[in-house]
């Protein structure tokens, strides 16, 4: 141990530059803990603020998706290009290998199939759990207008209360059934209560008249749903839409994985997302990628 009066004295103090307080990138985080704000810098990119989330969790309720019958063989090629991903603890242990470095979105809520009411859902992974997993956040489905809405909203802030002790974020997913309006009155409705009860960021789908309302009176990040397979220049016009009009990502399966070219299309959606690429230019690169890799 050197002895105390070698040590030389300190000198750069730099009492001329005051210490910066930066605010957090996202929508209405900046109060949140250290973990938690780390957590969703590994989800939504701090550079666009912007997150492509590539969900893969359909089989929770609907079984084998079309493109998802072997996630190692679909899915695993598209990981890389992907921000985060979004499934669940089974897929998460069974396939995915731990040397794997991106973000995980864990599917927590759950308990029945597209064979019965699906708003009859539970928390289905404890916050233990997710903790075992390293997950940067955790999906809860809503049901807002559901048979069992008030059961759905009660998972998402027992998640959200579970998740802040522990520093991990919930996602609020909204899920909308047949019989109810997809229209900004509703969306706004969803993602409000959502956003008012905890949620610290949405997904939620994209509708053509009225989303930029919906994004304007949600005060966190909402992030756009998928939805059905569309063509694939469709697809990316509702990404560009979306973004342009306040979402703050993508959250896309089915547009991704049942492409013909799913690595040309997750690639051309990030160009959308965090490039601001236009939807004709994003579809050129996803020809050109398409046509490259066959």
């Amino acid at each position: 141990m050197p002895d105390a009066d070698e040590i030389k004295e300190a000198k750069k103090f730099h009492t001329d530059v005051p210490y910066k307080t930066e605010g957090f990138f996202l929508k209405g985080s900046n109060s949140l803990d250290w973990g938690m704000k780390n957590r969703l810098a590994r989800i939504f990119n701090p550079k666009s603020g912007r997150t492509v989330m590539l969900a893969i969790d359909h089989g929770y309720f609907q079984g084998p998706t079309t493109g998802l019958e072997r996630v190692d063989i679909n899915i695993l090629p598209l990981a890389p290009y992907a921000d985060t991903i979004m499934l669940t603890r089974g897929i998460l242990r069974s396939i995915v290998p731990p040397s794997f470095t991106k973000s995980i979105v864990l599917r927590v809520s759950g308990g029945t199939s597209i064979l019965k009411e699906l708003s009859n859902e539970a928390i289905a992974v404890g916050i233990e759990e997710s903790i075992r997993l390293n997950a940067c956040a955790m999906a809860v489905q809503v049901f807002i207008g559901g048979e069992y809405e008030k059961e759905s909203i009660i998972n998402m802030t027992r998640m959200v209360d579970m998740g802040t002790r522990y520093g991990i974020p919930t996602l609020a997913v909204t899920a909308v059934g047949r019989d109810m309006n997809r229209d900004a009155r509703y969306f706004r409705l969803a993602t409000r209560i959502c956003a008012e009860l905890g949620a610290h960021y949405i997904k939620t789908y994209y509708i053509e008249d009225g989303f930029e309302t919906v994004t304007s009176s949600c005060p966190v990040p909402i992030v756009m749903a998928g939805g059905k397979k569309l063509p694939e220049l469709d697809a990316l016009t509702m990404a560009y839409r979306a973004i342009q009009e306040g979402a703050s990502g993508v959250d896309m399966g089915r547009n991704i994985f049942q492409s013909e070219s799913p690595i040309a299309m997750i690639q051309a959606v990030g160009a959308v997302v965090h490039d601001n690429e236009t939807p004709e230019k994003a579809f050129e690169l996803y020809n050109t990628l398409k046509n490259r890799n066959t």
